[in-house]
């Protein structure tokens, strides 16, 4: 009897030992996820966090980041357990980048209805490339000229403020944004993974890119280099719909490796948290001064109040050396007898600095020997058509062209004595060409007085002969409802002031 009363007792005991090993397997759960708020598919992804942190500071290992980012593609599912995730992107293609607001109540306070700044950069994960990374960028840049490596797609994007991309550095963009509010930027990335790659047999492998995120808020002076939090992840670039095969590829390897071999690989996560990082070395050079942006305007231009497009202002011409008189007047437009030098010089004063470097043995025939086709494929679709025209000197057909003949008194005895029609027919008449933009009557009282070599203020009226001889004053609207290449008959009248004139259209 004593031996049976043992059993529930062993029982209970067991059933105990297992809840407090259960309860004790969870304790840490709410303590990773802290305070801040998390999506179903961002706590699904939690396992990423032990990619390998060799470069953050030891202080930093038990810190709650301020800052998540998550970049919506998804993992490879062919990464060894312990190792950093690698994501496959498709070249150009839009991705979003998540911003969320890890912080917990009453951290950073300083920021609470501010806004910060974040650098996005595309960089190499490999070490020695890292070292040579401004040779590598400069070969890209001349092979892909008036390309850049990373862009942002901003009429996809929302809650991102100024955003800017300098001309000078093709993988870095950077714009304002508040915490407070929901914020996704969609990057595209022009690069891609084997265009760095030592070509010897084909099918080589490409290297590793990193994404990486530095986010700073702003000083006493206005200038946002107080560095907040850096994070970063491994991708590779493939060409386009090349990343969803590749993605494939790693999937089907996997199905077909044995269990126990599974177990010793990451599963593949939804998206990407990119981990926390070392600030990029070279961020000392951020600050709040003006640079080419996608939208010059800092306050009033917020991605998400409605849809956006790049504006990217020009650059500024290269200085040039003083040229004489003559050599200026060659660079207005660029003649088959241009030496390279003039060439060069024609590009930079028509803002082309930029393929000077490409076209620095071009003589000015060969230049004007390009096609349009040549041009584009060159210099891309908007520069190329840009220089196509300005090397054949393309000009824009003026909205409204009128013809003016000034009438003479020698014109007035003929009509009146109507006495010998062959003198008539027989007289020389001269017109002028006057090309309207803005069709106004300011406009066409200008051109009148550049005619006449007088002042604008000179001219009191402009009138034009109506129906049974009445005068009726030329407007706006009257102008824009000329036709094209209409003929007139200028007649001067003395106004009432001793200055000015009447001019009537005939």
């Amino acid at each position: 009897m004593a031996w049976a009363l043992k059993l529930p007792l062993a029982d209970e005991v067991i059933e105990s030992g297992l809840v407090q090993d259960f309860d004790a397997s969870l304790s840490g759960i709410g303590q990773e996820l802290g305070a801040g708020a998390y999506s179903m598919s961002d706590v699904l992804a939690l396992p990423i966090f032990k990619q390998e942190e060799s470069s953050l500071p030891p202080e930093n290992e038990n810190k709650i980041l301020p800052f998540q980012y998550v970049l919506c593609a998804a993992t490879s599912p062919a990464v060894k357990l312990h190792d950093e995730t690698l994501t496959y992107l498709n070249q150009g293609q839009s991705y979003e980048i998540r911003m969320l607001d890890n912080r917990k109540i009453g951290e950073l306070p300083e920021i609470n209805g501010k806004l910060v700044k974040s650098i996005f950069r595309v960089v190499f994960h490999d070490r020695r490339l890292q070292y040579t990374e401004h040779q590598q960028l400069e070969g890209w840049r001349w092979n892909r000229p008036g390309d850049r490596i990373l862009d942002i797609d901003i009429p996809m994007s929302v809650g991102i403020i100024d955003p800017r991309a300098n001309p000078t550095q093709l993988n870095t963009v950077e714009f304002l944004w508040d915490p407070s509010k929901r914020t996704s930027v969609f990057i595209q990335v022009h690069c891609i993974s084997t265009e760095f790659t030592m070509r010897k047999h084909g099918g080589e492998k490409g290297v590793p890119f990193r994404v990486q995120i530095d986010t700073f808020k702003e000083n006493e002076n206005g200038e946002y280099t107080e560095h907040l939090h850096s994070a970063s992840c491994q991708i590779k670039v493939f060409k386009p719909k090349g990343a969803d095969r590749k993605q494939k590829t790693d999937r089907e390897k996997m199905e077909k490796r044995t269990p126990h071999e599974k177990e010793k690989y990451q599963p593949s996560y939804e998206t990407t948290i990119l981990t926390e990082c070392s600030p990029w070395p070279e961020i000392t050079y951020v600050n709040n001064a003006p640079s080419p942006g996608f939208n010059s305007s800092h306050s009033s231009f917020t991605i998400g109040e409605g849809n956006g497009s790049p504006n990217h202002q020009p650059e500024p011409p290269a200085p040039i050396a003083d040229v004489s008189h003559t050599s200026e007047l060659m660079l207005v437009n660029l003649l088959p007898t241009s030496t390279p030098q003039e060439a060069q010089q024609w590009l930079h004063r028509n803002r082309f600095s930029t393929f000077a470097r490409l076209f620095r043995n071009f003589s000015g025939a060969d230049l004007l020997k390009l096609t349009r086709e040549d041009v584009i494929q060159i210099c891309g679709p908007a520069d190329g058509i840009r220089l196509f025209n300005a090397l054949k000197g393309r000009m824009v057909r003026p909205r409204l062209t009128i013809y003016v003949c000034q009438e003479s008194q020698q014109l007035r005895d003929l009509q009146q004595k109507h006495e010998d029609a062959d003198a008539v027919t027989s007289t020389f008449f001269v017109y002028h060409a006057i090309y309207l933009e803005e069709l106004t009557a300011v406009e066409l009282t200008e051109k009148l007085a550049q005619l006449f070599s007088i002042s604008s203020q000179q001219i009191s009226q402009i009138y034009k002969q109506g129906p049974t001889g009445i005068h009726v004053l030329i407007s706006d609207e009257m102008i824009q409802n000329f036709q094209d290449e209409s003929c007139f008959v200028l007649d001067t009248m003395k106004a009432e002031t001793n200055d000015s004139y009447h001019i009537i259209l005939k």
